[in-house]
Protein backbone atom coordinates (compact mmCIF):
# COMPACT_ATOMS: atom_id res chain seq x y z
CA UNK A 1 0.00 0.00 0.00
CA UNK A 2 1.26 3.33 -0.99
CA UNK A 3 2.30 5.95 2.14
CA UNK A 4 0.16 8.90 2.77
CA UNK A 5 1.95 12.00 3.47
CA UNK A 6 0.47 14.23 6.00
CA UNK A 7 0.88 18.10 6.23
CA UNK A 8 1.59 19.65 10.01
CA UNK A 9 3.21 22.18 11.79
CA UNK A 10 5.83 21.75 13.85
CA UNK A 11 5.06 22.66 17.36
CA UNK A 12 4.74 19.85 20.31
CA UNK A 13 0.72 19.84 20.17
CA UNK A 14 0.41 20.04 16.25
CA UNK A 15 2.66 17.24 16.29
CA UNK A 16 0.06 15.63 18.89
CA UNK A 17 -2.61 15.98 16.52
CA UNK A 18 -0.62 15.18 13.42
CA UNK A 19 0.67 11.77 15.41
CA UNK A 20 -2.49 10.81 16.66
CA UNK A 21 -4.06 11.02 13.17
CA UNK A 22 -1.31 9.11 11.73
CA UNK A 23 -1.76 6.42 14.55
CA UNK A 24 -5.75 5.68 13.84
CA UNK A 25 -4.74 5.92 9.75
CA UNK A 26 -1.51 3.06 10.74
CA UNK A 27 -4.14 1.05 12.90
CA UNK A 28 -6.18 0.73 9.46
CA UNK A 29 -3.24 -0.48 7.52
CA UNK A 30 -1.53 2.67 5.96
CA UNK A 31 2.02 3.60 5.94
CA UNK A 32 2.05 7.57 7.42
CA UNK A 33 4.91 10.31 7.18
CA UNK A 34 4.37 13.51 8.65
CA UNK A 35 6.24 16.41 6.95
CA UNK A 36 6.84 19.47 9.41
CA UNK A 37 5.92 22.90 7.17
CA UNK A 38 6.85 26.05 8.70
CA UNK A 39 3.89 28.77 8.79
CA UNK A 40 3.85 32.80 8.70
CA UNK A 41 2.47 32.16 12.39
CA UNK A 42 5.13 30.62 13.25
CA UNK A 43 7.87 32.22 12.06
CA UNK A 44 6.41 35.60 13.50
CA UNK A 45 7.08 35.19 17.36
CA UNK A 46 7.31 38.56 18.39
CA UNK A 47 4.17 40.26 17.43
CA UNK A 48 0.54 39.61 19.16
CA UNK A 49 -1.31 37.97 16.62
CA UNK A 50 -3.66 40.46 15.89
CA UNK A 51 -1.40 42.67 14.90
CA UNK A 52 0.25 40.19 12.26
CA UNK A 53 -3.28 40.43 10.43
CA UNK A 54 -3.26 37.89 7.92
CA UNK A 55 -5.71 35.53 7.25
CA UNK A 56 -4.37 31.48 7.24
CA UNK A 57 -1.11 32.69 8.98
CA UNK A 58 -1.09 29.11 10.36
CA UNK A 59 -2.40 27.54 7.36
CA UNK A 60 -1.44 28.94 3.97
CA UNK A 61 2.09 27.34 3.43
CA UNK A 62 0.38 24.03 4.52
CA UNK A 63 -2.02 24.58 1.66
CA UNK A 64 0.82 25.08 -0.76
CA UNK A 65 2.32 22.07 0.01
CA UNK A 66 -0.96 20.32 -0.04
CA UNK A 67 -1.64 22.17 -4.03
CA UNK A 68 1.69 20.86 -5.07
CA UNK A 69 0.77 17.76 -4.21
CA UNK A 70 3.66 17.29 -1.99
CA UNK A 71 1.56 16.39 0.98
CA UNK A 72 -1.72 14.01 0.78
CA UNK A 73 -3.84 16.12 3.59
CA UNK A 74 -3.31 18.38 6.37
CA UNK A 75 -4.20 18.19 9.77
CA UNK A 76 -4.73 21.27 11.36
CA UNK A 77 -6.84 22.91 14.33
CA UNK A 78 -9.92 23.72 13.39
CA UNK A 79 -10.18 27.24 14.64
CA UNK A 80 -6.90 28.18 12.86
CA UNK A 81 -8.68 27.60 9.36
CA UNK A 82 -10.13 30.84 8.00
CA UNK A 83 -14.36 30.33 6.94
CA UNK A 84 -13.71 30.63 3.44
CA UNK A 85 -11.52 28.04 2.60
CA UNK A 86 -10.22 28.03 -1.07
CA UNK A 87 -12.18 26.12 -3.59
CA UNK A 88 -9.31 23.97 -4.00
CA UNK A 89 -9.57 22.18 -1.12
CA UNK A 90 -12.01 20.91 1.40
CA UNK A 91 -12.46 19.88 5.22
CA UNK A 92 -12.70 15.76 4.50
CA UNK A 93 -13.29 15.30 8.32
CA UNK A 94 -13.72 16.58 11.58
CA UNK A 95 -12.89 14.24 14.09
CA UNK A 96 -14.29 13.73 17.55
CA UNK A 97 -14.14 17.30 19.49
CA UNK A 98 -12.15 17.95 22.59
CA UNK A 99 -13.38 20.01 25.38
CA UNK A 100 -13.41 23.49 23.69
CA UNK A 101 -13.25 25.41 26.87
CA UNK A 102 -10.42 27.88 27.34
CA UNK A 103 -8.54 26.98 31.18
CA UNK A 104 -6.98 29.54 33.63
CA UNK A 105 -3.50 28.49 34.74
CA UNK A 106 -1.42 29.78 37.58
CA UNK A 107 0.76 28.66 40.00
CA UNK A 108 -0.51 30.59 42.95
CA UNK A 109 -3.73 31.53 42.18
CA UNK A 110 -7.54 29.15 42.30
CA UNK A 111 -9.31 31.72 39.62
CA UNK A 112 -9.26 34.41 38.01
CA UNK A 113 -11.52 35.95 40.82
CA UNK A 114 -8.57 35.79 43.25
CA UNK A 115 -6.04 37.18 41.49
CA UNK A 116 -4.09 40.30 43.30
CA UNK A 117 -5.19 43.86 41.37
CA UNK A 118 -2.47 44.54 38.72
CA UNK A 119 -2.24 41.18 38.35
CA UNK A 120 -0.01 40.02 35.28
CA UNK A 121 -2.01 37.40 33.03
CA UNK A 122 -0.75 36.21 29.18
CA UNK A 123 -2.43 35.76 26.24
CA UNK A 124 -1.93 37.02 22.75
CA UNK A 125 -5.87 36.57 21.80
CA UNK A 126 -7.81 39.53 21.42
CA UNK A 127 -11.09 37.39 21.95
CA UNK A 128 -9.27 36.55 25.64
CA UNK A 129 -8.13 39.91 26.72
CA UNK A 130 -11.07 40.86 25.73
CA UNK A 131 -13.40 39.03 28.20
CA UNK A 132 -10.46 39.23 30.50
CA UNK A 133 -11.16 42.70 30.45
CA UNK A 134 -14.33 43.21 31.13
CA UNK A 135 -14.44 40.62 34.10
CA UNK A 136 -11.75 42.18 35.93
CA UNK A 137 -10.23 46.04 34.21
CA UNK A 138 -7.97 46.15 36.96
CA UNK A 139 -5.50 43.19 36.01
CA UNK A 140 -2.97 44.18 33.34
CA UNK A 141 -2.68 41.59 29.66
CA UNK A 142 0.77 41.05 28.42
CA UNK A 143 1.28 38.87 24.76
CA UNK A 144 2.42 35.71 25.46
CA UNK A 145 3.19 33.49 21.97
CA UNK A 146 4.81 30.22 21.60
CA UNK A 147 3.94 26.55 22.42
CA UNK A 148 2.37 25.46 24.82
CA UNK A 149 5.50 24.28 27.06
CA UNK A 150 6.95 28.04 25.99
CA UNK A 151 3.64 29.39 27.86
CA UNK A 152 3.89 27.02 30.36
CA UNK A 153 7.70 27.44 31.44
CA UNK A 154 6.66 31.43 31.56
CA UNK A 155 4.30 30.71 33.46
CA UNK A 156 6.29 28.37 36.07
CA UNK A 157 9.16 31.06 36.18
CA UNK A 158 6.82 33.58 37.71
CA UNK A 159 6.60 35.94 34.21
CA UNK A 160 2.72 35.53 34.99
CA UNK A 161 -0.13 35.55 37.47
CA UNK A 162 -1.33 33.49 35.10
CA UNK A 163 -2.26 32.58 31.86
CA UNK A 164 -5.22 31.39 29.29
CA UNK A 165 -4.97 28.39 27.14
CA UNK A 166 -7.16 26.29 25.13
CA UNK A 167 -8.24 23.31 27.05
CA UNK A 168 -7.79 20.54 24.88
CA UNK A 169 -4.31 21.61 24.13
CA UNK A 170 -3.66 21.23 27.18
CA UNK A 171 -4.95 17.79 28.11
CA UNK A 172 -3.82 16.57 24.93
CA UNK A 173 -0.36 17.07 25.64
CA UNK A 174 -0.62 16.39 29.50
CA UNK A 175 0.26 19.42 30.72
CA UNK A 176 -2.52 20.12 33.16
CA UNK A 177 -0.71 20.01 36.44
CA UNK A 178 -1.08 24.39 36.59
CA UNK A 179 -4.61 24.26 35.28
CA UNK A 180 -6.97 25.80 38.44
CA UNK A 181 -9.87 26.76 36.68
CA UNK A 182 -11.91 25.35 33.24
CA UNK A 183 -14.07 28.70 32.57
CA UNK A 184 -17.56 28.33 31.55
CA UNK A 185 -18.99 30.13 28.30
CA UNK A 186 -20.27 32.89 30.41
CA UNK A 187 -16.70 34.16 31.65
CA UNK A 188 -14.99 33.28 28.50
CA UNK A 189 -16.68 32.33 25.50
CA UNK A 190 -14.27 29.87 23.08
CA UNK A 191 -12.78 30.68 19.52
CA UNK A 192 -15.18 28.73 16.84
CA UNK A 193 -14.17 25.81 16.48
CA UNK A 194 -11.98 25.47 19.41
CA UNK A 195 -10.97 21.86 20.65
CA UNK A 196 -11.96 20.14 16.90
CA UNK A 197 -9.37 18.78 14.04
CA UNK A 198 -9.99 19.10 10.61
CA UNK A 199 -8.53 17.18 7.82
CA UNK A 200 -7.86 18.79 4.43
CA UNK A 201 -7.68 17.25 1.11
CA UNK A 202 -7.76 18.54 -2.23
CA UNK A 203 -11.30 18.53 -3.31
CA UNK A 204 -10.73 15.97 -5.90
CA UNK A 205 -8.64 14.00 -4.28
CA UNK A 206 -11.39 10.73 -3.99
CA UNK A 207 -8.71 8.55 -2.80
CA UNK A 208 -7.72 10.64 -0.04
CA UNK A 209 -11.06 11.45 1.21
CA UNK A 210 -11.87 7.74 1.19
CA UNK A 211 -8.71 6.83 3.43
CA UNK A 212 -10.32 9.58 6.24
CA UNK A 213 -14.03 9.26 5.96
CA UNK A 214 -13.98 7.18 8.77
CA UNK A 215 -12.58 9.84 11.12
CA UNK A 216 -15.62 12.20 10.78
CA UNK A 217 -18.19 12.76 13.72
CA UNK A 218 -20.77 14.00 13.09
CA UNK A 219 -21.42 15.90 16.51
CA UNK A 220 -18.26 18.18 15.77
CA UNK A 221 -19.32 18.54 12.18
CA UNK A 222 -22.34 20.62 13.16
CA UNK A 223 -21.28 21.88 15.88
CA UNK A 224 -17.93 23.60 14.33
CA UNK A 225 -20.63 24.14 11.59
CA UNK A 226 -22.89 26.31 13.73
CA UNK A 227 -20.25 28.23 14.80
CA UNK A 228 -17.96 28.80 11.60
CA UNK A 229 -21.27 30.20 9.96
CA UNK A 230 -21.33 32.59 12.66
CA UNK A 231 -17.47 33.84 12.23
CA UNK A 232 -18.05 33.64 8.35
CA UNK A 233 -21.56 36.28 8.74
CA UNK A 234 -19.22 38.47 11.06
CA UNK A 235 -16.19 38.52 8.40
CA UNK A 236 -14.28 37.58 11.02
CA UNK A 237 -11.01 35.28 11.97
CA UNK A 238 -9.03 33.37 14.36
CA UNK A 239 -7.61 36.94 15.79
CA UNK A 240 -10.50 38.72 15.94
CA UNK A 241 -12.60 38.97 19.53
CA UNK A 242 -15.04 36.49 18.37
CA UNK A 243 -16.17 33.67 20.44
CA UNK A 244 -18.77 31.19 19.69
CA UNK A 245 -19.50 27.70 21.50
CA UNK A 246 -22.54 25.62 19.97
CA UNK A 247 -23.66 22.23 21.29
CA UNK A 248 -27.01 19.84 20.78
CA UNK A 249 -29.69 20.92 23.61
CA UNK A 250 -32.66 18.73 23.39
CA UNK A 251 -31.87 17.38 19.72
CA UNK A 252 -31.67 21.42 18.80
CA UNK A 253 -28.36 23.30 18.01
CA UNK A 254 -28.07 26.17 20.57
CA UNK A 255 -25.46 28.42 19.85
CA UNK A 256 -23.57 31.07 22.72
CA UNK A 257 -21.92 33.90 20.85
CA UNK A 258 -20.11 37.25 21.54
CA UNK A 259 -18.19 39.88 20.18
CA UNK A 260 -15.95 42.38 22.31
CA UNK A 261 -13.84 45.34 22.40
CA UNK A 262 -10.45 44.77 22.87
CA UNK A 263 -9.92 46.62 26.42
CA UNK A 264 -13.29 44.85 27.19
CA UNK A 265 -15.67 47.70 28.07
CA UNK A 266 -18.18 46.28 25.79
CA UNK A 267 -19.52 42.54 25.26
CA UNK A 268 -22.03 42.14 23.03
CA UNK A 269 -23.49 38.29 23.99
CA UNK A 270 -26.47 36.17 21.85
CA UNK A 271 -27.55 33.24 21.51
CA UNK A 272 -29.78 31.32 19.36
CA UNK A 273 -31.27 28.04 18.64
CA UNK A 274 -33.15 25.93 15.43
CA UNK A 275 -32.43 22.67 13.70
CA UNK A 276 -29.53 24.10 10.90
CA UNK A 277 -26.57 24.62 11.82
CA UNK A 278 -25.63 27.33 9.18
CA UNK A 279 -28.77 29.07 9.71
CA UNK A 280 -28.50 29.33 13.71
CA UNK A 281 -24.99 30.96 13.59
CA UNK A 282 -26.15 33.31 10.31
CA UNK A 283 -28.96 33.90 12.49
CA UNK A 284 -27.06 34.98 15.80
CA UNK A 285 -24.28 36.78 13.76
CA UNK A 286 -26.34 39.09 12.19
CA UNK A 287 -28.16 40.14 15.45
CA UNK A 288 -24.59 40.48 17.10
CA UNK A 289 -23.93 42.84 14.21
CA UNK A 290 -27.06 44.62 14.37
CA UNK A 291 -26.48 45.07 18.17
CA UNK A 292 -22.86 46.92 17.75
CA UNK A 293 -20.71 43.97 16.75
CA UNK A 294 -20.26 45.93 13.41
CA UNK A 295 -19.25 49.21 14.81
CA UNK A 296 -16.45 46.75 16.94
CA UNK A 297 -15.17 45.02 14.43
CA UNK A 298 -14.74 48.19 12.10
CA UNK A 299 -12.70 49.17 14.86
CA UNK A 300 -10.05 46.46 15.15
CA UNK A 301 -10.06 46.18 11.70
CA UNK A 302 -9.22 49.60 11.62
CA UNK A 303 -6.28 48.84 14.01
CA UNK A 304 -6.76 51.13 16.62
CA UNK A 305 -7.40 48.81 18.51
CA UNK A 306 -4.88 48.15 21.44
CA UNK A 307 -3.15 44.77 21.54
CA UNK A 308 -1.96 43.53 24.26
CA UNK A 309 0.96 45.53 26.04
CA UNK A 310 4.81 44.46 25.89
CA UNK A 311 5.94 43.60 29.33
Amino acid sequence: MAGLRIGSRGSQLALWQAQHISALLRARGHVVQIEIIKTTGDRITDVALAKVGTKGMFTKEIEEALAAGEIDFAVHSLKDLPTQIPAAFEIAAITRRGDPHDVFCSSRYADIHKLPQQARVGTSSLRRQAQLKALRPDINVYPLRGNVDTRLRKLAEGEYDGIILAAAGVERLGKTELVRQVLPVEVMCPAAGQGALAIEIRSRDSEARRHVTFLEDSAARATTTCERALLNKMGGGCQVPIGALAEMRDGRMHLEAIVARPDGSQVLRESGEGNDPVEVGEIVGEKLLRGGGDAILAEVYSQSAVSPQQP
